[in-house]
């Protein structure tokens, strides 16, 4: 007799008739829809937290080089013309002309930098304070499609920018006036006076990120080197490069070109231990929530289990009219495998639902907790993020389809090797 081809036909039609039996008829519906239930609500777990996971580093890496340089030149401590310390950086003009023309580099600009004291007439406020010129502020992406904005950003030139953290703070509009009290001041007979200049409000921004709006403030670069006496002079050279993930590669030719003297800070030293942390988080909710995946095709072996000892008259007469061992369990396999399919469809579904849904859902969580669920004075952004991966439902798909045809071949053998004669001797 020529045995059958693998995964026939009738093979797919008794594991289905097998499938769809009620208790009643020695099937076991009611554990199949319950396994379906438990992979499908596990794969819906790990694809929500791969995607908020993805969702949450892309959104932080949006908005930290969205606003910051993808690296910065530095000069290091150095005596000046007038025999004072300082960092300043002399001639930056030609600099910059320079490093532009290091492959990879699409922007590079002076920046004066600082830190003083922000007043208004209700409060007062410490800032970071950034000198940029009105072209290089306008290119900055998070500055051209922020979150929210009030005012003109053309109107940069003729006034500051703030962060919507630092006017809510000062209880400041855009027209208000805002004083900049810089410590480093004049120094007289009576001790160094602070310098102290009051500028009209021209743009509030908001970017979505707790740092960056509560502290921050842009003046243009001339006014700013005016203000802190700095003529000539910058503090820093901000870059951005068209690969920041390659950053490393690149500071090499730039301090090569800069020479000695200058060092450079990146977005990975100011960020990379926050990412680094968090791709370990990342791992280790990969890892517990591969065990729930787990325990849940764990179901499809209980539900086989009972539906092979449920069929073994069945099982008797199938072997007896011909079927062979493999079709046995090719039967039992089909039976295991549909389950950890169709488990998994529906939890990759809901898992693409909450994703493209999860603000309304975040919301009706926020609402049933009374509030304050998002605190993004620790978590930096202004909202819970979301982003499916293709590669990230792929490994949920893997690691479920995979559980479930493994655990389903061990009951699938069970029944491949079921005596026939003892099956139907106890019928």
């Amino acid at each position: 007799m020529r045995a059958a081809p693998a995964f026939a036909a009738f093979e797919w039609k008794i594991a289905f008739r097998y499938l769809k039996s009620r208790r009643s008829q020695g099937g076991v519906s009611a554990m199949s829809i319950i396994s379906v239930i438990g992979i499908a609500v596990a794969v819906f777990a790990l694809i929500a937290t791969l995607a908020v996971r993805t969702g949450f580093r892309t959104e932080f890496l949006t908005t930290v080089l969205g606003a910051n340089a993808h690296t910065s030149l530095h000069a290091g401590i150095h005596r000046s013309a007038d025999g004072r310390k300082s960092t300043s950086i002399r001639g930056f003009e030609d600099l910059t002309e320079a490093l532009l023309e290091v492959e990879g580099v699409v922007r590079a600009y002076p920046v004066i930098r600082t830190q003083l004291l922000a007043a208004s007439e209700l409060r007062n406020t410490g800032v970071d304070l950034f000198g940029v010129r009105p072209q290089d502020f306008m290119a900055l992406p998070s500055i051209i499609e922020p979150e929210t904005s009030t005012g003109s950003i053309k109107d940069y030139a003729t006034g500051v920018a703030v962060g919507t953290g630092v006017a809510r703070q000062l209880g400041i509009g855009v027209g208000d006036s805002i004083r900049l009290i810089s410590p480093d001041g004049v120094k007289t007979a009576f001790g160094t006076a602070p310098r102290i200049n009051s500028y009209p409000v021209a743009f509030i921004f908001g970017i979505g990120r707790y740092d960056i709006d509560r502290t921050r403030i842009y003046l243009p670069f001339g006014e700013a080197q005016k203000f802190l006496n700095r003529e000539e002079t910058a503090d820093e050279i901000e870059i951005f490069v068209n690969n920041p993930e390659a950053i490393d590669e690149i500071e090499p030719q730039l301090l090569a070109l800069a020479g000695s003297g200058f060092f450079a800070w990146s977005w990975k030293d100011s960020s990379g231990a926050f990412l680094r942390a968090l791709q370990m988080e990342d791992n280790v909710m990969f890892i517990i929530l591969s065990i729930l995946v787990l325990i849940a095709t764990l179901n499809i072996v209980s539900g086989l289990v009972m539906l092979v000892k449920n069929k073994g008259r069945d099982i008797g007469i199938l072997r007896t009219i011909g079927l062979s061992q493999g079709s046995i369990l090719r039967v039992f396999f089909i039976c295991g495998a549909s389950i950890g399919i169709i488990g998994t469809g529906f939890g990759v579904i809901l898992g693409w639902l909450f994703a493209i849904n999860i603000d309304p859902i975040f919301e009706f969580v926020n609402m049933l907790a009374g509030g304050g669920v998002w605190d993004p004075s620790i978590r930096f952004l202004s909202s819970l993020p979301a982003k499916i991966e293709l590669m990230d439902v792929l490994s949920a798909v893997g690691l479920s389809l995979g559980l479930s045809f493994v655990v389903t071949i061990f009951p699938a053998r069970r029944a491949a090797r079921m005596n026939p004669l003892d099956a139907l001797r106890y019928e």
